[in-house]
């Protein structure tokens, strides 16, 4: 009956066999729902890492550098403390989609704040906005010394420019940001200006060419402080352009005896300085000098470009921070006259109010 029983032998072994594949199926079932459990219980604790409170125990600066990727951010962040660790705030931000939204520049950051907090500001471009301010009529060293000095900016200042060739103006600045490439925009920017007042410029100046120009500008913008009162001034140098009388400039004088530096404060204005043989001296030579003498704005540029039309070749200080013009010697003297007149009033009042108040302690 052998036929018989090997059916039975094959049924037992096939139900053995069912019986260790469903114990293998169970045991990877188990262990999927371990997986499962255990990759729910992680995603609910970086997910708290997110959105929960971070290091920060006090405000903090960060920079994030131009075209830096979300795993060059996180780095930074962790690495100063801002987050507690950069592979969840990397992973957060990729979930979140944002990746390429978050932007350069630099940030503060309150304490406590969350990764998810860090991502919004990042992302919102709330930067921090620092400057460098350039006042009109500055000398190149003069500007040299202003980005040198700066604390927000790095590296080493590029060679020395030739005068008037830095725009002045407020120049919005990120922290870590290049001097050298500061200098460079402002260079750019002058340039840009120069040339496009120079092509709408009054057709009978008597300027050989755009240096000339410049030249000009830079003697009107420290010349006077008043805006209105630039086309005046311009006219009054272009007259005598014109005439071929000297331009008899203080300020050419003074550039030529101190430089770039600049006349000290507390230095007063000596008959030597006057009678300075330099190339910058007006006084002694002839048209207009070798160059500029400070960096011209925009509203000095525009006067030259197109002055008043008058027939001024005078002009002196007022005594309030203005000037008064003069067409004829005769009517500039008796100017000069009432000009010393008000500054001996002047000289006689402050002696007066001084000794008053001497008497009174």
């Amino acid at each position: 009956m052998p036929a018989v029983e090997k059916p039975r032998a094959r049924r037992r072994r096939s139900r053995g066999a069912r019986s260790q594949i469903v114990i293998f199926l169970n045991l990877c079932l188990t262990a999927a729902v371990f997986v499962m459990l255990g990759a729910g219980a992680l995603a609910y604790w970086a997910r708290g890492q997110f959105v929960g409170q971070g290091p920060l125990v006090q405000e903090a600066f960060h920079v994030v550098p131009r075209n830096s990727g979300v795993g060059e951010i996180a780095a930074g962040l962790e690495r100063d403390g801002i987050v507690s660790n950069a592979e969840i705030f990397e992973y957060g931000v990729r979930i979140a989609g944002v990746g390429a939204q978050l932007k350069a520049g630099e940030y503060e950051f309150e304490p406590g704040i969350s990764m998810r907090g860090v991502m919004e500001k990042l992302q919102s471009g709330e930067s921090i906005t620092r400057s460098v301010t350039i006042p009109e009529g500055w000398t190149v060293q003069r500007v040299f010394d202003r980005v040198a000095a700066s604390d927000v900016l790095v590296g080493d200042m590029p060679p020395m420019v030739p005068e008037g060739t830095l725009r002045p103006d407020t120049y919005r600045v990120e922290r870590n940001m290049r001097r050298a490439d500061l200098i460079r925009q402002m260079a750019s920017a002058q340039e840009r200006l120069v040339e496009e007042i120079w092509a709408r410029r009054d057709p009978d100046l008597p300027l050989k060419d755009i240096g000339e120009f410049i030249t000009l500008a830079s003697i009107v913008e420290r010349e006077t402080g008043i805006e209105s009162e630039r086309p005046h001034v311009a006219s009054v140098f272009v007259n005598r352009l014109k005439k071929g009388m000297r331009l008899q400039s203080d300020p050419t004088f003074l550039y030529g005896v101190y430089g770039g530096a600049g006349k000290p404060s507390e230095a007063p204005v000596t008959q030597a300085d006057i009678e300075s043989d330099t190339p910058y001296n007006t006084y002694r030579i002839g048209g207009l000098p070798p160059g500029p003498i400070a960096n011209p704005g925009r509203a000095a540029l525009e006067a030259v470009a197109n002055p008043l039309e008058t027939k001024d070749v005078y002009f002196v200080a007022d005594g309030t921070g203005g000037h008064v013009f003069a067409a004829t010697l005769d009517e500039h003297n008796r100017n000069v006259r009432k000009y010393r007149a008000l500054q001996r009033q002047q000289r006689a009042e402050a002696a007066e109010a001084a000794e008053t108040g001497a008497a009174a302690q």
